[in-house]
């Protein structure tokens, strides 16, 4: 068993507690859960690489996004080894409406549309956490210790982005955080039509 890992900061962000529901449904449809999985460390990388690629004058946000980047895409290589020796075949998989409905609202000027992503990038981050953690315990002992092992790496990444919105806000982010907090929340409540690792409890 993996040290334990503070979640505490994680559980005080996040408006509500990933549903019940959802733990039943990733225990029935692991190969998805893990092939979403893999898609999800794509795109964690591919974001970071985005920002970089963005913001080249911000020399605190490319040593966080370089390092995050690396990160997310040895998790991606993790989880495709799993994957592999589980004999699961990664196919293509639609995207949930998570990372969607989150952007829905975003500012499209600066600074606060840089805000706006990386706080975005938080909730990513921590939701993702708070699913390890919640449906490791139910898992087998080489699937439970990865995720466990992956705790770390995502809270520090979730503070990383969180930090780096209030670093580059010219006001305080509360009511940003506010506002994506309740979104965050209406999408892992709100029931969904397929099962993804964002998604909400199937109808």
């Amino acid at each position: 068993m993996k040290k334990a890992v503070d979640l505490t900061e994680i559980h005080q962000f996040l408006a509500c507690e990933t549903p019940d529901a959802w733990v039943v449904t990733a225990l029935q449809e692991q190969a998805i859960m893990l092939i979403d999985h893999a898609n999800c460390e794509k795109k964690a990388a591919s974001t970071a690489l985005n920002l970089i690629y963005r913001y080249v004058e911000k020399h605190d946000l490319l040593n966080k996004m370089s390092k995050l980047a690396r990160e997310e895409l040895r998790h991606f290589e993790q989880v495709i080894s799993i994957m592999k020796k589980r004999g699961i075949e990664y196919v293509q998989l639609s995207s949930a409406r998570y990372a969607g409905g989150l952007r829905e609202g975003m500012s499209t000027f600066e600074p606060n549309r840089l805000v706006d992503t990386l706080i975005i990038g938080a909730f990513i981050e921590a939701r993702s956490c708070e699913r390890f953690a919640k449906v490791a315990p139910h898992l087998d002992e080489e699937l439970q210790d990865f995720y466990l092992s992956l705790l770390k790496s995502e809270s520090r990444h979730f503070m990383d982005y969180l930090k780096l919105a209030q670093k580059y806000s010219e006001q305080p982010i509360d009511d940003r955080v506010a506002y994506y907090a309740e979104k965050e929340k209406q999408l892992i409540l709100s029931p969904d039509t397929e099962f993804r690792f964002h998604s909400g409890p199937l109808h």
